[in-house]
């Protein structure tokens, strides 16, 4: 019986360039997201490729904790098992909190966290039974904190530390887990992070230092990783004997965690960050 992965934020992006690259390996897919009617650029990416046949499309609003079990268990009563979860859905937030209302942090929470507990709680009996995969999409801003990211950062710090405390217990019982750190990567993630530049004067006195991120975040893109590039390291996690716990997509995104990973009181983060806002 061939492996069964599902994957969640699948009609763009990483999302698609994974459900696509998992599927010419040889996987079962099912690629989900959102909106179903967004879905001909996946199924036209997975009939070019040959291996439509191997890709099953399927409504889920990840921060509808009902509808994600549903479609696990609907996942496991098709296919007759799972073998792997990919949670990659996600939602960008650019603000800063005295500007922000708490309603939409709290929206980027439920995104970014509590969708991946959604997708992750009613899979874990069947992955543990298949000695399974749990993968999910961080981010680089799951270890370095950014400014006017703060929501999205919270968020993505959060799932490194819920998953980074679970992850031995889940390999007690066969399942590997697996955070996967992407830097910037060019798909429509940046265009629907929800700010729009002409309501730039919408953070008071922040308004320089906005400025001074926006046109890093517009240099970082123009370099950015493409999303089979890290469509491919997911695929290495997926198909790898003994996966790491954190995977980064790239050398720049290595390069960049490894900043966070050795500064024990701070000050080399601080020190980077403080320059984009300056």
């Amino acid at each position: 019986m061939t492996d069964t992965v599902l994957v969640t934020g699948s009609s763009t992006g990483i999302g698609l360039a994974t459900a696509v690259a998992a599927a010419k390996a040889g996987w079962r897919v099912v690629a989900t997201m959102r909106d179903t009617a967004k879905s001909s650029a996946l199924l036209k990416a997975a009939a070019d490729a040959g291996v439509a046949d191997l890709v099953d499309v399927r409504r889920l609003d990840v921060t509808d904790a009902e509808a994600a079990a549903a479609c696990v268990a609907d996942v496991v009563r098709d296919h007759g098992r799972l073998d792997a979860v990919i949670n990659n859905a996600g939602a960008g937030s650019v603000g800063t909190l005295e500007y922000k209302p708490v309603d939409e942090i709290r929206q980027a929470m439920e995104v970014n966290f509590f969708g991946v507990l959604n997708v992750s709680k009613p899979a874990l009996p069947h992955l543990r039974e298949s000695a399974g995969r749990l993968i999910t999409v961080t981010s680089v801003g799951g270890v370095v904190g950014q400014p006017f990211n703060e929501a999205y950062c919270a968020a993505k710090f959060a799932v490194e530390g819920y998953l980074e405390s679970l992850a031995p217990l889940a390999a007690a019982h066969g399942v590997r887990v697996t955070v996967v750190e992407p830097g910037a990567v060019a798909s429509e993630f940046v265009a629907n992070i929800g700010f729009d530049p002409a309501d730039i004067d919408a953070v008071g006195p922040y308004v320089p230092q906005l400025r001074g991120y926006l046109a890093r975040v517009t240099g970082e893109f123009q370099n950015a990783q493409t999303s089979e590039g890290a469509a491919a390291a997911i695929i290495e996690v997926l198909t790898a004997e003994q996966p790491a716990f954190r995977v980064q997509t790239s050398e720049a995104a290595r390069s960049f965690v490894s900043a966070k990973l050795t500064d024990l009181d701070g000050s080399a983060v601080q020190s980077l960050t403080s320059g984009w806002v300056a």
